[in-house]
């Protein structure tokens, strides 16, 4: 699939794509990190992990040559004639160019004739035109990469080409960022949280794709899963320092988990070696020796081993929720519509107490509706929702809150309340417990426009939670967030005292906290499901084949007489005919491919292991061999 127009030989599979040594980054007092080092080599799937504001996003910018490094001896070497592309985690955009544009705006000769070509095809009474753009297709052979690029803008759902970018969501801005940058097929991908914005399906896709042995990968991401089954390295970028671990998520919270035990030995060690120091620095005459000031040298760097933070801040969540009665959320038969569009249809369900929900659908489908009806923030068209008297919502939307640039971080939490109430009496002062959501007393002071994204997000978080609602709605809570706070997030929810209700298309964070899932499918249903995210997609995958299956048979038996003339008549347009050929390239090439795996599982001396990479490897062909196949028993009716 990433064959052209950038390949290279297995000759120079292990070459090296990037050198990045001795590197700082500094923003007046607060050192981001300092002479770090890292080398990154062809087929290598690199994640950054770190906390919000910690410099994870300057460190991208800095190896997509965006931003230059700090340091006297910095280094930052990309081998000459590999090409990179950088999607940014905000894109920015022309808006008054069209998609199209946006998508096609490369220099790549391949590139060019497809986007000339797919102009020609909305103005096809240019002959002339037409035939130029056919001419360089054929010219560049670009029939094979012009199907891959209509395969990455249907799997996003870029379908209006002819749309100006600004009138387009940010979340349809970064479907096209990222098309734009696949389409390119740079050797070396970097990235900057790819999922957001991605529903299920897109992410699931993304995964397969970026999977490719061909794909050299540097990315920031949140999405576990993700990170489980696409990156063979992930680096911690933590106090100031990069720590590289081989493996994916998995080997990465083990491996973590160890150094962090033996840097706790290594901190006591320290300690007792700085105290026999002191004694020693305490019997010293004034005037010192050579020999002494190396040793004072030596000290100096034991007190900083051993007065290091090993763990740092970490979040603290211990808000407890208002008092929940028996009587929470009813929605009695309720539906709503918008025009002929029905969204919602005879939806009936009472919540029950520490309830933890997951609503899931593809986008439109009606789920932020469904919240602003069980919130009532909006009426049904019929049936009614009926809201206990000691519910206290706390909401956490996807867009967030309108934060004053000009206003310090400290001010934005006084302005909602000096003191926030605990369990018994007890008080906690606004200060306090920002430094509970890691802004320390230095940080309160600086201004909202100097925070990170991810830091934003937080910081809205907490606005939420100090007011002790009894009943969360969380609109994708993971987007921005970091894997820490995440997982603070998680075990705080996982003990809440009150009801939960997740849109969110992080599959790792529904998995771990809800109890069931409202499904909405389209044409106004809504399905309750009692089971976890994961077994529901696959589910969703087992049942989606069946519906291709039963679609290809009624598509066969609804053939009129005059569409049958006309297929045994071989009435296939010249497009038809150009699929029919790749199919079958296709399908010889992955048939050739299931006969290797298939050899493979008899070698001698093969691990179960192996064996299950191998069956899962089998698996994902078998599906695409059979999704082409089908295609092309299609098309060989009508022809």
């Amino acid at each position: 699939m990433h064959a052209y127009p950038c390949q290279l030989s297995t000759d120079n599979y292990n070459m090296n794509y990037l050198t990045l040594e001795n590197v700082s980054k500094s923003y007046g007092e607060k050192v981001l990190f300092s002479d770090i080092t890292l080398h990154i080599n062809k087929g290598d799937k690199v994640a950054l992990v770190a906390k919000n504001g910690t410099g994870k996003t300057s460190l991208l910018r800095i190896i997509a040559n965006e931003e230059a490094p700090e340091g006297l001896t910095a280094n930052v070497h990309l081998a000459r004639g590999i090409k990179s592309g950088y999607l940014l985690q905000e894109p920015i955009m022309s808006p008054e160019r069209t998609v199209m544009e946006t998508v096609f705006d490369s220099d790549n000769d391949v590139v060019v004739a497809i986007r000339n070509y797919e102009m020609s095809m909305l103005n096809p009474s240019d002959t002339d035109g037409m035939q130029k753009a056919l001419e360089a297709m054929e010219l560049h052979k670009a029939w094979d990469f012009e199907a891959q690029i209509k395969e990455i803008l249907f799997k996003l759902n870029i379908t209006n080409l002819d749309q100006p970018v600004g009138t387009l969501s940010g979340g349809q801005r970064k479907r096209i960022a990222l098309a734009k940058l696949l389409v390119e097929d740079p050797e070396f991908i970097i990235m900057d949280e790819p999922t957001n914005h991605l529903d299920i399906e897109m992410i699931e896709w993304l995964e397969e794709y970026l999977s490719g042995p061909n794909i050299t990968l540097f990315m920031v991401t949140h999405d576990r899963y993700f990170l489980e089954r696409v990156c063979n390295v992930i680096v911690e970028l933590e106090r100031g320092n990069l720590f590289k671990y081989s493996g994916n998520y998995s080997d990465f919270l083990i491996k973590k988990t160890t150094r962090n035990e033996t840097e706790g030995i290594e901190k006591d060690k320290a300690k007792k070696l700085m105290r026999k120091e002191l004694k020693w620095l305490g019997r010293q005459p004034k005037a010192r020796t050579t020999k002494a000031k190396s040793r004072i040298n030596a000290f100096d760097a034991i007190e900083d081993k051993a007065t290091a933070d090993i763990e740092d801040n970490t979040l603290h969540i211990d808000l407890k929720g208002a008092r929940l009665g028996s009587k929470i959320v009813e929605c009695h038969y309720i539906s709503k519509s918008y025009g002929d569009k029905l969204l919602i249809k005879d939806f009936d369900y009472k919540f029950k107490k520490n309830e933890k929900v997951g609503i899931v659908g593809k986008n439109g489908t009606g789920k932020t509706t469904l919240l602003n009806l069980m919130t009532q923030v909006i009426r049904p068209d019929s049936g009614k929702v009926v809201v206990g008297g000691t519910v206290e919502f706390g909401y956490y939307g996807q867009e967030g809150i309108e934060l004053k640039d000009d206003k310090r971080i400290i001010d934005v939490i006084t302005d909602i309340a000096e003191y926030i109430p605990l369990e018994k009496g007890n008080k906690l002062t606004a200060g306090a417990l920002l430094e509970r959501f890691m802004f320390d007393r230095k940080h309160q002071q600086v201004y909202v426009s100097q925070l990170s994204g991810g830091e934003k997000r937080r910081l809205y978080l907490l606005t939420v939670l100090m007011q002790n609602p009894n009943f969360l709605i969380l609109d994708e809570p993971t987007n921005d967030l970091d894997i820490v706070t995440l997982n603070v997030l998680e075990e705080w929810l996982v003990s809440f005292q009150g009801c939960v209700i997740i849109v969110s298309h992080d599959r790792f964070f529904m998995d771990k906290l809800v109890d069931h899932l409202f499904i909405l499918e389209g044409n106004g249903v809504v399905r309750d499901y009692n089971g976890s995210y994961r077994d529901y997609r696959e589910i969703k995958k087992i049942e989606d084949r069946e519906t291709r299956k039963n679609e290809k048979v009624n598509e066969d038996k609804k053939l009129s007489k005059h569409e049958q003339i006309h297929a045994a008549q071989g009435g296939l347009t010249h497009e038809q005919k150009k699929e029919v050929k790749r199919l079958e390239r296709k399908i010889e090439q992955l048939e050739e491919k299931k006969n290797e795996i298939s050899a493979k599982f008899s070698e001698p001396g093969i691990t179960p292991e192996q064996i299950g990479d191998l069956g899962k490897e089998l698996g994902k062909i078998n599906d695409e061999l059979e999704e082409k196949e089908m295609r092309w028993m299609e098309l060989a009716d009508m022809a």
